[in-house]
């Protein structure tokens, strides 16, 4: 007798550096979002599909919510509210060492009156005070009340267990929307170009990451089953060009490589890899360039 399949959505939101990519990967099993110590790593939202027994959990990883700046923050925030549109269940992820700031409670505060029921997950257990922990849990709930507090770790996967075979347990019944081998909504080449601008993050220091981003303009299959992927980093600055260049070429080539390394992993096949860094004063003001990235242009 075959039983019966549940499907659902659930909208993975917080504030910037909550871990919530690092949460998805893990419930995932494997890695479909990029990750780096840095705030507001992710730009957009993204799909990662989970399977726990006969439920497919279809996890939205979404930006960080955070107080917006310049047009592109205010694209991220966006992104990161109509993650949450025809969700089955919004998970709040919230840092246990980092604690309760204006920017949670804000959160909070919007999702109280969203009709869709909605969970708490405190990360990063494993490096947090433990006191601190049921206080930071009490608070929320006082704020919202929430159907169920989860205490975990993505980084070790202290709690997961128990975390995906409830979220599995509260999906609705209905067939997978998508094949068992299939862990995200990503093409290979969104994916190829978030690679690379996960280097970014983890090799440039201060705001250099956030002043960038990565276009992959060729992907394609060779003959001999190898991937071959030509992308351009656009910059704001020359000075920021030299800088990601690196002296005789030296950073560039390490962000190459590492690049290369990792979606090779990825996708099972040996990578070429050709980056170009391109001068753009203004390219967070390109409307194509928010269509490249995945994101809504926000006036």
């Amino acid at each position: 007798m075959t039983q019966t399949q549940h499907c659902g959505l659930v909208a993975v939101v917080g504030a910037p550096n909550a871990g919530k990519s690092t949460l998805v990967n893990a419930l995932v099993g494997q890695k479909v979002a990029i990750v780096s110590p840095k705030a507001q790593t992710t730009r957009t939202k993204l799909l990662g599909v989970a399977i726990q027994d006969e439920a497919q959990i279809l996890l939205v990883d979404t930006p960080g919510i955070f107080e917006p700046q310049r047009r592109l923050d205010r694209a991220m925030v966006a992104a990161a509210w109509t993650g949450t549109e025809g969700a089955d269940l919004i998970a709040l992820v919230v840092d246990g060492k980092g604690g309760i700031g204006g920017k949670v409670e804000r959160i909070a505060e919007a999702l109280k009156d969203r009709p869709e029921p909605k969970i708490l997950i405190l990360n990063k257990v494993d490096i947090a005070d433990k006191p601190r922990l049921l206080l930071h849990a009490e608070k929320l709930n006082a704020l919202m009340p929430f159907a169920d507090t989860w205490f975990v770790s993505a980084q070790t996967g202290d709690g997961l267990p128990e975390l995906k075979s409830a979220l599995a347990k509260a999906m609705p019944e209905g067939p997978w929307h998508y094949p068992e081998d299939q862990v995200s909504d990503a093409t290979e080449r969104a994916l190829a170009s978030e690679v690379t601008r996960e280097q970014l993050y983890l090799q440039l220091h201060a705001e250099l990451p956030y002043a960038s981003t990565v276009e992959t303009e060729k992907y394609s299959e060779r003959e001999d089953g190898s991937v071959e992927v030509h992308q351009q980093i656009l910059v704001e600055r020359p000075t920021q060009r030299a800088i990601i260049l690196g002296k005789g070429g030296s950073r560039i080539k390490e962000i190459g490589a590492r690049a290369r390394t990792e979606l090779a992993s990825i996708l099972g096949s040996p990578v070429h890899l050709y980056l170009h860094v391109k001068v753009k004063p203004g390219w967070d003001e390109d409307r194509d360039v928010y269509r490249d990235i995945g994101l809504d242009w926000v006036e």
